[in-house]
């Protein structure tokens, strides 16, 4: 008979159970929704995608829908503008995973009048993906950005809908590819920026492990009404870790630029909307520790604990990819 491991006896009583849950994506066609759709499909969902009628369709999104199609995706026709193509559309489904870019976070209104009236979704993951909003220091200097999801959380749970929030911090493709270098597109060689003292830790996932983790979230009772932090081994670290780990990485020290929270606030107000907001980004990650200053169990669920089962892309990994583009 063969042999199983504790960890791995762990690891299968913690996978949680595959249903016929019918999973709607919408924003499917955006770098995380691509890999919402596949990850739900992965896991043996009958996956849906809710699809805007437009005049002019790019190529690759025409593409992208057909390998859709092709891999069993139904799509909808549909918007969150438009309400009776909505509630047609949610009607079909039991689990709404929504990853509209930031700018139409607030259309999400419609869509909670329509999960309430339809009465048949059994969970809602709203488009977050990102720091919390209900634990920022930066609301009031972000243009909106955490308030308008902070609102959507609030309708949400006015109406009393079954939702998990899930907040992965920083994309890995966000930030991670300068080394947090706002204005460069590839790692430094010669001279690095860092910001306030440099030993605050920030969270960078990959978004197919984000997708991969609200996937294994939506049939989870535990999640229900919670929220679920991801802060994966090997994806938290402080500027001065990153610019270590790339200092091995390119066998050179790199001359060290230290900006004060003074110094960085002044280029914040300086430096025109939108072209600011990386650095009002850096400010909430870096200095004012937004992604890591609180202990998770006190106020949600840790997604790697939850699902060990899950091998994240660590920093370390992404870094190495970035070699290549800069030899």
């Amino acid at each position: 008979m063969a042999m199983v491991s504790a960890r791995e006896d762990v690891e299968e009583k913690t996978r949680p159970q595959i249903t016929n849950s019918k999973v709607l994506v919408i924003g499917a066609t955006g770098r995380l929704g691509q890999h919402l759709v596949k990850a739900s499909l992965a896991a043996g969902h009958p996956t849906f995608v809710l699809v805007r009628e437009i005049a002019s369709p790019r190529a690759e999104r025409s593409l992208l829908l057909r390998s859709f199609a092709n891999s069993g995706v139904t799509a909808l026709k549909g918007s969150l503008q438009d309400y009776t193509s909505l509630i047609e559309a949610v009607k079909q489904v039991n689990v709404i995973i929504c990853a509209v870019p930031s700018s139409e976070v607030l259309q999400q209104r419609l869509l909670i009048q329509v999960i309430k009236e339809a009465r048949c979704i059994k969970r809602f993951i709203p488009c977050e993906f990102g720091a919390d909003p209900d634990k920022v220091h930066i609301l009031g200097m972000d243009y909106d950005f955490y308030e308008k999801k902070a609102e959507i959380r609030r309708c949400i749970e006015k109406e009393n809908l079954p939702h998990t929030y899930i907040c992965c911090n920083f994309f890995q493709r966000y930030l991670l590819p300068s080394l947090v270098q706002p204005g460069l597109k590839a790692p430094p060689r010669d001279k690095v920026h860092i910001f306030g003292e440099g030993n605050i830790k920030a969270v960078f996932v990959d978004e197919k492990d984000v997708a991969t983790f609200t996937i294994c979230a939506i049939d989870d009772t535990r999640t229900l009404n919670k929220v679920v932090y991801l802060r994966p081994q090997g994806n938290v670290y402080s500027l001065n870790e990153l610019v270590e780990i790339w200092e091995v990485k390119i066998g050179k020290k790199l001359e060290k630029i230290y900006i004060t929270e003074e110094q960085l606030l002044r280029s914040i107000h300086e430096i025109p909307y939108p072209s600011n907001m990386e650095m009002i980004f850096i400010y909430s990650a870096f200095v004012k520790g937004d992604h890591t200053y609180f202990g998770i169990n006190s106020s949600g669920l840790d997604g790697s604990k939850l699902y060990p089962h899950v091998r994240c892309k660590t920093v370390d990994e992404y870094l190495s990819t970035l070699l290549d583009k800069t030899d």
